[in-house]
């Protein structure tokens, strides 16, 4: 690691918030201090959870059905909410940190606090290559942890979002048009405040953008407009198929034991 650090050239710190730092550097004096070789995430101090997310491991698909969101997966979510995961969000919502990267503070429609959300450069992004753009809008409000927590009644405040998103995002980058981008959101999310991530097109898809994990904006509206029922009917109403990782918490708490269980009540009946 020593040998590491030492070899590292033109850093720039790209900001710092709760526990993230992200800096560009280069490995060597010959390389431009635009081209930077490295994007680097620094966490510190970093817990178990943080080894965990960015080991190498197998991935499992799994199906959450509304029955084990509501008894397992809520519960846990609310329990990673109230260990503080979420304080680099909220210096951001309440301008303690990271004012000067904000790309546009929306206030909803009609003033409305609860449709408001913020939009600013994603840090696993350089700034600068448009091809590899990486935006992320935060909500103002808390009460949406997840896609979960979507409802029909929310159809209209999420089509003007993506229609302020979209717009703000070819003003501030003449060369994207408005077809060169991609919305989704993350299911599970790395974090349970509900947000939207921004990325070109061109952007090569890693995990982050596989099936399994995104869930495209607009399909979700779409789903939202087709789900029976009344303005309260939810995402929370739904069966959803997705990818987690051996090592993480939602495999070795909740779907690993309950294929266990499921394994148990076969071998019973066989």
């Amino acid at each position: 690691m020593e040998l590491f650090q030492t070899s590292l050239v033109n850093i720039t710190n790209l900001g710092d918030n709760d526990i993230y730092r992200w800096y560009l550097a280069s490995l060597s004096h010959a390389a431009a201090d635009d081209s930077p070789d490295l994007k680097l995430t620094l966490i510190s101090p970093c817990a178990e959870l943080h080894i965990k997310k960015y080991s190498p491991q197998l991935l499992r698909m799994v199906t959450e059905t509304p029955k084990i969101y509501q008894e397992r997966v809520r519960p846990y979510m609310q329990n990673k909410r109230e260990e503080g995961r979420l304080n680099w969000v909220f210096n951001i919502l309440e301008g303690r940190t990271e004012q000067q990267d904000v790309m546009l503070r929306d206030p909803g429609q009609g003033g409305n606090p609860d449709g408001g959300f913020l939009l600013l450069p994603d840090f696993n992004w350089d700034r600068k290559t448009l091809t590899s753009l990486r935006l992320l809008a935060l909500v103002e409000r808390r009460d949406l942890w997840s896609l979960r927590d979507l409802r029909k009644s929310h159809v209209e405040w999420l089509k003007d979002m993506r229609e302020k998103i979209l717009d703000a995002t070819i003003k501030l980058y003449s060369e994207i048009d408005k077809d060169m981008l991609k919305l989704y959101v993350h299911y599970q999310p790395t974090y349970y405040h509900f947000h939207i991530h921004v990325v070109h097109i061109m952007f090569e898809a890693g995990s982050t953008q596989a099936t399994g994990k995104a869930f495209g904006l607009e399909n979700i509206i779409s789903q939202l407009e087709n789900l029976s029922g009344g303005i309260d009917a939810s995402m929370a109403d739904i069966d959803l198929t997705y990818s987690v990782g051996e090592a993480s918490e939602l495999w070795t708490q909740i779907f690993l034991p309950l294929k266990t269980e499921q394994r148990e009540r076969v071998g019973e009946r066989n």
